[in-house]
């Protein structure tokens, strides 16, 4: 079109929601399952703004079989009377005109997640058909939409359905009164079928996300029950959340590792100012300057684990990509961290090179579990979907109140307290030097491989291949054993490396002990993959670590404490199935041949296949030898015997070891080999009665 052609007649206006249907994008992000939750999202953040104003404590979610929604809530309900500028009743300016309702003014709302006035409005015009209850003033009043457009549907008795006959209100809107409740009784209830001309039909209400969304809301609005009921399958589901606590349960629920502090609350307040335009009584906008006030309530706790967890909410709402209140607590945190390391440094022996390393926020946040709550009024958010908070003075206000509250739970003169706090400030040290030393061996590495050295230990006897995914790595116990296993391993791609006795227990240790310590460090120096939070599975230099222990107690005990260092700082090897326990014989039982037959060796793993083995040689008329060999170790064994019973790929049995449930794994090892010694004595006493003492080696 040449540019003489283009003028004003060729401009489109979108009044109304007809810009809703025919952008979704921009209120909702996409039209798939994602879009059709944020406006489920929507509607029930209403019911929560009303329930975190103190009107109502009971929210019901029902998912239809019909692929409607249904949510109840008892607060307040919406305005039924005329709204003086447009003459339409409450419940139809707030479900059909953008930018309306009660969380402009402030006067209604002191916090709410729904700020732009667009949530109810946005659902109704992507809706083929929506319905509103409002129980207010003694009355039940109702209205019907169908995408966007008020009216009336003439429904069949079996129920409402979005294909029932619609009649369009022509000459005038009526919401009707339908019935009547007691005076004291509110509440509103919506009920919507999505418009399937505007979202994908693949797209479904996730239930696992609801439920994830209801219990986060329940744990961030104390006293709040969310009712979940999934009715589309035809058994009806129902999962209902309420907690007393707030913020404080939330982060004890969503902990992944054991906690090395109490679960601590830190809450505050700032006032600020900003200039905003302010609808005058004579339809005017006047910018003018008012005065704002941000609550802060934080939960936190650090754990033994180095993953990080933070999650931050405005008024309720949740904004994963963070914003200035996510910001600002960060920003407190490795403030007052650091001041009180400081003041801290001769006991936490930061002298020399340490000394002069400073603490950064990744060794800070290691192990920290928060959630970051602000209520403000008329919060900023960068867009429709509320993902990031961009109201400016939050950040300051959220930093002061980190910096001095947390500051006295550090500082505290109680003894648990200051013990806690001990603790974090150990971890804080140990990670920052598990950082320096990670990236000074990298740079070591780095020079070695330039110079075409190596740095591995001397007692490794390493294979010769360069390929990783046939390599394996034997973690021999004893230096006996390796001088068998030498001659019994296939040296072009088995490598040993032998331990002497049983290594550090590393779930009790710090990062800086299990760093000292020489056998932990010869194999994390070995695998060549780093530690913790900087370990690089890629970098691994083999395709399988094998721990090839005694088949005795001590052999079993060395052996736990050995996955405990993998479980703890090396875990991607256990998640990539690259762990394995090599599995040697327990007995050799030397069955006697005859003149047409030699005689032959039949090993067995355990006592009751040794039992097996010899019933099935008498049942066969076999004969052997009395003098059955029980190995107590790897070093009774010959190379011929090792290699054909535990180190040849064509005999060898190995057992891989798994962490597919990484939760119960984790209090496994902490019962077995943690600080809480009541736990343990209890397994131990409750399993004494079952201990076969034969396995006892005295």
């Amino acid at each position: 079109m040449a540019a003489s052609d283009y003028s004003a007649r060729h401009l489109s206006v979108l009044e109304g929601l007809e810009a809703v249907r025919k952008r979704p994008g921009m209120y909702i992000g996409t039209t798939d399952s994602r879009g059709l939750m944020h406006c489920l999202w929507e509607i029930i953040d209403n019911s929560v703004d009303e329930a975190l104003g103190g009107h109502g404590a009971l929210i019901d979610i029902v998912l239809h079989p019909d692929d409607s929604v249904e949510v109840r809530d008892r607060g307040r309900g919406i305005p039924v009377d005329a709204e003086p500028k447009t003459g339409l009743s409450g419940v139809e300016v707030v479900m059909t005109k953008l930018h309306a309702g009660g969380k402009f003014g402030g006067g209604s709302y002191a916090a709410s997640g729904g700020l732009h006035g667009v949530g109810a409005s946005v659902v109704n015009a992507l809706s083929e058909r929506l319905d509103v209850w409002v129980d207010r003033g003694g009355a039940t009043h109702h209205m019907g939409f169908r995408r966007g457009e008020p009216g009336y549907f003439a429904d069949p008795p079996s129920g409402p359905t979005p294909d029932s006959p619609f009649t369009p209100f022509v000459t005038g809107s009526e919401l009707k009164t339908i019935g009547k409740v007691g005076r004291a009784v509110t509440g509103t209830r919506i009920r919507y079928w999505a418009d399937r001309q505007i979202f994908n039909k693949s797209s479904r209400f996730a239930y696992d996300e609801l439920i994830a969304r209801a219990r986060q809301t329940a744990f961030l609005v104390p006293g709040l029950t969310l009712t979940v009921r999934d009715e589309r399958s035809g058994t009806a589901t129902e999962e209902s959340f309420t907690y007393a606590g707030g913020a404080r349960d939330f982060v004890d629920y969503i902990a992944a590792d054991a906690a090395l502090t109490d679960t601590w609350e830190v809450t505050g307040s700032g006032d600020y100012t900003e200039t905003v335009p302010v609808l005058q009584s004579n339809g005017a906008l006047v910018s003018q300057e008012v005065s704002r006030t941000c609550l802060v309530d934080i939960a936190l706790r650090w754990g033994n684990g180095y993953e990080t967890d933070v999650r931050s909410f405005v008024n309720i709402i949740a904004t994963p990509k963070g914003g200035t209140h996510h910001a600002g607590f960060e920003q407190g945190l490795v403030k007052v961290v650091r001041k009180v390391i400081d003041a801290n440094a001769r006991r936490l022996k930061l002298t020399g090179k340490d000394g002069a390393e400073r603490i950064e926020k990744d060794d800070i946040m290691a192990g920290l579990t928060a959630v970051v709550t602000v209520r403000i009024s008329e919060p900023q958010f960068e867009g429709q979907t509320k993902e990031v908070l961009g109201t400016g003075p939050v950040r300051g206000i959220v930093a002061r109140v980190v910096e001095t509250e947390l500051g006295a739970i550090l500082n505290s003169a109680k003894r648990d307290t200051k013990a806690q706090s001990s603790l974090v400030l150990d971890k804080v040290v140990a990670e920052m030097r598990a950082r320096v030393a990670a990236r000074r061996q990298k740079e070591i590495s780095r020079r070695k491989n330039a110079l075409e050295t190596s740095a591995l230990p001397s007692k490794l006897a390493d294979c010769r291949t360069h390929d990783v995914a046939e390599s394996e790595l034997f973690i021999v116990e004893g230096d006996s054993a390796l001088g068998t296993a030498k001659l019994a391993r296939t040296s072009d791609f088995q490598a040993l490396l032998p331990i002497r006795g049983k290594i550090l227990n590393v779930q009790k240790a710090s990062i800086t002990d299990m760093l000292h310590n020489a056998e932990c460090g010869s194999i994390i120096q070995v695998i060549g993959a780093g530690s913790g939070r900087t370990f690089d599975l890629e970098s691994a230099r083999y395709g399988k670590v094998i721990l090839m222990t005694d088949a005795d107690v001590d052999g079993a005990h060395i052996r736990t404490l050995l996955l405990t260092l993998f479980f703890r700082y090396m875990r991607p090897l256990i998640d990539d199935g690259r762990v394995y326990a090599a599995v040697p014989p327990l007995h050799r039982v030397e069955v006697l041949g005859s003149p047409r037959k030699d005689r032959e060796y039949v090993y067995t793993y355990s006592e009751r296949e040794l039992h097996d083995t010899l019933a099935d040689l008498k049942r066969k008329g076999r004969r052997y030898k009395d003098d059955i060999q029980r190995y107590k170790g790897l070093g009774e064994m010959d190379a011929n015997q090792l290699a054909e019973t535990t180190m040849d790929r064509d005999k060898r049995t190995l057992r891989k070891i798994t962490a597919a449930d990484a939760h119960a794994a984790e209090r496994i090892f902490e019962l077995l080999m943690g600080n809480e010694v009541g736990p343990r004595r209890d397994f131990i006493v409750a399993g004494a009665a079952t201990l076969d003492h034969s396995r006892i080696d005295t």
